[in-house]
């Protein structure tokens, strides 16, 4: 016979649907839970069953060769109607599976035993059972480790779900940022359009280029899954993106980075200094509309990170010109000690780098290289 609805079939469906486990792909930890319950109890079947509203659904399963059956035919929901562990050592002596064709073919199914799975609010979601076609009785060994079995099932249903639920407040929380920063970068845009007196615009345009990538960096966190970290390539593409928006026209940036991942603490302070550099480059090395190049390289080497930043403008031999230390250099210098490195600057006469700064971001616990 079909199973009553549980009790509180509206509550338990809401929670069982909340894990986002029903029809997820096979997993090992699951099936390695099967297979060892069945090792356990010398039995040919073994299910992790949830209980839908017309089916139930295995998440794993070892002997049974399917993934869902009809509830018509479920034993497991009768189960979940009753205490925590069940056993029924002949289903056909038993007026609720008597008449079950799972039960009463030939080689149907004469013995079940199952452990509820219960959510944290005490509602149960289905089983871990074992399934045997002779009648039998398990050992109380045997039936603990079913209970022990089904508690981490649950475990781990629960922890998936509460990294999920962490993982959506970390990207609302980084989204909201985001959309401050932007709304801020937007607003000093504004204002610097109606200000006239140079040194008041210039250090507008670098609290926004230290806002933009801040947001930028923010918004590839939005992308890692929790994960505080962000791919080096895209990072600073998108980095590179916005400087060359404000970059005039016979100005080119361009980059190249080593497969690796960023801590955020280390692309926040990277970032920084490829902005300050860049903005440094496009104010001194390219007099008078002279067309020019900004090249941003980094890369891994022997665990350590390294970052280059160079231009081809002018170098130290320009008249007398030289390129007078700036906040935008301070601030650099201020990065790199954050990450511990050490900085390379120097001015040729030739502009062949007129300036470069070799930044070792090691050791690699500041992020790692992705795999080919």
């Amino acid at each position: 016979m079909r199973a009553n609805p549980h009790p509180q079939q509206d509550q338990r469906l809401r929670t069982l649907y909340n894990y986002e486990i029903l029809d997820t792909p096979r997993e090992e930890e699951f099936d390695e839970i099967v297979e060892l319950a069945a090792e356990i109890c010398d039995a040919p079947i073994s299910v992790i069953n949830l209980i839908d509203k017309d089916r139930q659904w295995f998440k794993a399963e070892v002997g049974l060769g399917a993934r869902e059956t009809p509830l018509e035919t479920s034993l497991c929901s009768h189960a979940i109607l009753e205490e925590l562990f069940v056993e029924i050592p002949d289903t056909l002596k038993d007026p609720r599976m008597a008449d079950n064709p799972l039960c009463t073919a030939g080689d149907g199914l004469r013995f079940y035993a199952g452990a509820l799975l219960i959510a944290s609010n005490g509602l149960p979601l289905g089983t871990l059972c074992i399934l045997d076609t002779k009648p039998r009785r398990l050992t109380a060994l045997q039936r603990k480790a079913i209970s022990v079995l089904s508690r981490q099932v649950m475990k781990q249903l629960d922890l998936r779900l509460s990294l999920r639920s962490q993982a959506v407040l970390m990207s609302e929380a980084d989204h909201r940022v985001k959309n401050s920063l932007q709304t801020l970068s937007a607003m000093v845009r504004l204002h610097t359009r109606q200000l006239e007196d140079t040194t008041t615009v210039n250090v507008l345009n670098g609290i926004q280029r230290r806002v933009n990538a801040m947001a930028t960096l923010h918004g590839e966190l939005q992308t890692g899954q929790g994960r505080d970290e962000v791919d080096a390539g895209k990072y600073l593409d998108r980095v590179l993106e916005l400087l060359q928006e404000t970059a005039p026209g016979h100005v080119k940036i361009s980059y190249r980075s080593d497969p690796v991942t960023l801590r955020s603490s280390t692309a926040s302070s990277l970032g920084l200094i490829i902005s300050e550099f860049a903005a440094n480059s496009i104010k001194h090395a390219f007099p008078d509309g002279t067309p020019g190049h900004i090249e941003i390289d980094l890369s891994l080497r022997d665990g350590h990170f390294h970052l280059e930043c160079k231009d081809d403008g002018i170098g130290a031999a320009n008249e007398g010109k030289g390129r007078a230390d700036s906040i935008g250099q301070t601030l650099m210098a201020a990065a790199a000690s954050q990450l511990n490195a050490q900085v390379d600057s120097q001015l040729t006469p030739r502009g062949q780098p007129p300036l470069a700064y070799l930044l070792n971001a090691g050791p690699a616990a500041t992020g790692h290289a992705l795999p080919a």
